[in-house]
């Protein structure tokens, strides 16, 4: 819950404390009285958007501090951040804009610890919800409403969510780990499957020979060559018996030394 909302040099207000109750806090006034702008500084502090419009004409710097109530969603965050930020009974955020060069520079503090801008982005959602003119569509948000609901329910009702959560949880784990095991006894059956086939396979080859396989891929290998080597001869038989001049090649053959001494 927003405590407080101190101002310093913002937009059209030099200095501005305003204390807020626990409950419904309604502004009213009439237009121009500067409603807006008390959202714009709590729309600022929790990491929205700077420029030079956003600090008081004829100042340099500005200075925005807003004050939030601790509760265990904060504290949970504020501890996971392991940021040293010390924890009191509250969450004090400061954001300082200053006017460099024509430009704005921006430094954000937790309890006076420097953060980074998104972390005080990540924090925003726990704070506040600012919905503008136009913006209802939020309103239409399934996930929002069942939040509405379960915290209008109290304390029981989000232990319960959280119960439902872990259980959810836990069934959607249990769910992929079944279709893991159901995918891999797939996966034994289909190999099974696969040797039975090969096996079957082996067994209609009838291998004697402990090299027979690859004794046949030899003589594959050879056979694969039968063309080729029948072109060749092919090729042999027209050198021999058909060249250009009509008559066979000469055959040339010289006796064996043993006969031509007769």
């Amino acid at each position: 819950m927003l405590i407080s909302l101190k101002i310093e040099n913002f937009a059209l207000v030099d200095q501005l404390m305003l204390q807020l109750n626990g409950g419904l806090n309604v502004l009213t006034g009439e237009t121009g009285a500067g409603k807006s702008i008390i959202l714009d500084a709590i729309d600022a502090v929790l990491g929205g958007k700077a420029s030079n419009r956003l600090i008081r004409s004829g100042e340099k710097k500005a200075l925005l501090e807003a004050t939030f109530a601790l509760n265990d969603s904060l504290r949970a965050w504020v501890e996971a951040q392991k940021a040293d930020i010390p924890l009191e009974q509250h969450l004090v955020c400061t954001r300082e804009l200053t006017v460099s060069k024509g430009s704005v520079r921006s430094r954000s503090k937790l309890n006076g610890i420097a953060v980074n801008k998104p972390q005080i982005e990540d924090l925003r959602r726990l704070l506040v919800e600012i919905t503008a003119q136009g913006q209802t569509l939020q309103l239409g948000t399934p996930s929002l409403q069942l939040d509405w609901l379960d915290g209008y329910g109290g304390k029981p009702s989000i232990k319960q969510r959280q119960t439902v959560a872990e259980s959810y949880a836990a069934a959607i784990a249990a769910q992929k780990a079944l279709d893991r095991r159901r995918k891999a006894e797939q996966q034994r059956l289909q190999q099974l499957d696969l040797f039975e086939y090969q096996c079957q396979e082996l067994s209609s080859a009838n291998l004697g020979e402990p090299d027979e396989l690859e004794q046949l891929q030899q003589e594959h290998q050879r056979l694969g060559h039968d063309v080729e080597l029948q072109q060749q001869r092919y090729k042999v038989y027209q050198i021999l018996y058909e060249n250009d001049g009509g008559g066979s090649a000469p055959i040339c053959w010289e006796p064996p030394k043993a006969f031509s001494a007769i």
